[in-house]
């Protein structure tokens, strides 16, 4: 049935001609013509918004707009249910290149690994540090924060996170059978809830220093809390709203500046008896504590959110934890601890979490607002050869690295999660991987130290180019060191992965998320 049928059956049906006599016959004639408007008004702009995309002619440099019904928010629905399955019906019908409307924004997508936030992060995070930046002073920051990301660092980090993580399970009270030193009992555990808190445990452990992870008690926990409660899609679309959780939020961010201020004040009265950590490091800039916050946060979601896919997928696959076995048994049957060396020389490990990035990316699209007239390269995409798309300034561009990590055209099996197909050396991910670490190729110093590019490869965990994630090796460290706990002291198992939940920021698996555990050993 067309729309116009659609729309002239729904005006002449019984129900909805009863429904305007009943109200007729109780309303004045002023009230009823008003009740007509606010009854047509909507019905009317929906035609007028169908009527202009079919008749009114499109400027040649203008990507292609997708269509859709509703004026005003648009594809928001299709978008936020499903941001993969869009794009690509979007590409099947539109190309690489297209517009779709996002609740009265124009939002331009260029996808493919050749394609290319600030109200979200300044109210969390604090003014003058990341996106709230010039470009330059971003970077600049970038190399403050490296002081605490060197190998030297890192080959203490494995011991720490191992450490909190023992701490965490034997304490916590998801862990319970665990923590009753019974082999055969199986127990259970809300995975995504668990990896949210072992994260910013070990995260404040190793990069900020022993005084923030004393300090991470129960009242800074909920100031996290409701500081995390600023990463939401309304809070995307609408950065100030006179709402709690916003006011919430913001007197989060107050009494987290605070916290940290507190602990400088004591670090420069007691002189240089503390650690060289990240706080050290920083304690002579201006903006160390706005920096400390999005420090604390910036990998907390992502690192969860891994973590929490590639746990399922274990306990979903056991055979996947047959390396751990192999390399860390003793005569006693136990499992002994790691090095750093020995973290890193572990292919399996690192096959598992490169295919759980690449299935299971944490951000699905990354937006930037234009700030002046942006040409699309023909390369991308054109129109016809004589003429190239504008992105005019004041809409949004978006990029979606999930797009190509998950297209069948590039990967067989796109989206299945088979860590095995990254040790065949000719394979396709064995050559994204190479092209994304260019080991060998151009290195480029944006200012925070040289680092590839990466910006030609379909596989792109961690961004490309200037704005690639300088905790990338940080983790890999820290989920390795994480995940290899977890299968030395348990046997997992779970009956079906759970589908993504695509309305929060970050993508993280719906509910039920629950893995069943047993101990591996009994405890020393």
């Amino acid at each position: 049935m067309s729309f116009a049928a659609y729309v002239n059956e729904t005006i002449s049906s019984d129900g909805w001609s009863g429904f305007l006599s009943q109200a007729q016959a109780h309303l004045p004639a002023n009230s009823r013509m008003a009740l007509l408007a606010l009854l047509n008004i909507p019905l009317l702009a929906i035609v007028f918004n169908v009527v202009r995309q079919l008749v009114m002619p499109r400027n040649p440099s203008d990507p292609p707009v997708v269509f859709h019904w509703l004026p005003i928010i648009g594809s928001a629905i299709g978008y936020g249910n499903d941001p993969l399955n869009f794009f690509f019906a979007c590409r099947e019908k539109y190309g690489d290149v297209f517009t779709f409307i996002l609740f009265g924004r124009r939002v331009t997508v260029a996808l493919g690994p050749k394609a290319i936030i600030c109200h979200l992060t300044t109210p969390v995070f604090g003014k003058d540090v990341v996106y709230d930046v010039p470009n330059e002073k971003f970077m600049e920051q970038k190399r403050f924060v490296k002081v605490g990301l060197s190998t030297e660092n890192f080959r203490a980090y494995v011991g720490m996170i191992e450490e909190e993580v023992e701490d965490f399970l034997n304490t916590d009270g998801q862990f319970r059978t665990y923590q009753r030193d019974d082999i055969n009992e199986w127990g259970s555990f809300d995975v995504s809830k668990a990896l949210a808190e072992i994260t910013i445990l070990t995260a404040s452990r190793t990069l900020q220093g022993t005084e923030v992870r004393a300090g991470l008690d129960k009242t800074v926990s909920q100031l996290y809390n409701d500081l995390d409660g600023g990463f939401t899609p309304l809070n995307f679309l609408f950065p100030n709203l006179p709402l709690e959780s916003y006011r919430r939020r913001d007197r989060a961010h107050l009494q987290m500046s605070k916290f940290y201020v507190d602990i400088v004040k004591k670090r420069r009265q007691g002189g240089n008896d503390h650690d060289h950590d990240m706080i050290a490091a920083l304690m002579q800039q201006t903006y160390h504590c706005p920096i400390m916050i999005a420090l604390l946060m910036a990998g907390q979601h992502t690192s969860s959110s891994t973590g929490s896919w590639t746990l399922l997928h274990i306990a979903h696959r056991p055979d996947i934890a047959c390396e751990q076995v192999k390399h860390f048994s003793t005569p006693d049957g136990k499992l002994r601890s790691m090095t750093y060396e020995e973290l890193r020389a572990l292919p399996l490990l690192d096959a598992v979490i490169r295919e759980t990035l690449r299935v299971h990316p944490p951000i699905h699209s990354i937006m930037r607002k234009v700030r002046e007239d942006v040409v699309i390269p023909p390369t991308l995409s054109a129109p016809s050869k004589d003429t190239t798309y504008v992105v005019p300034k004041g809409h949004f561009v978006l990029a979606c690295p999930a797009v190509s990590q998950a297209d069948p055209r590039v990967w067989k099996g796109a989206l299945d999660w088979e860590p095995l197909r990254w040790s065949d050396p000719e394979g396709v991910a064995a050559q994204a991987f190479k092209v994304y670490a260019d080991e060998n190729g151009e290195k480029v110093d944006y200012g925070f130290g040289a680092v590839s590019k990466g910006t030609e490869s379909p596989y792109q965990p961690f961004g490309a180019g200037k704005h690639r994630c300088i905790g990338e090796q940080f983790a890999y460290l820290q989920l390795g060191t994480i995940i290899s706990t977890f299968v030395r002291r348990f046997e997992m198992r779970i009956e079906q992965i759970p589908q993504h939940n695509y309305h929060t920021m970050i993508t993280m698996p719906k509910t039920p998320r629950t893995i069943h555990c047993r101990r591996r050993t009994f405890a020393d």
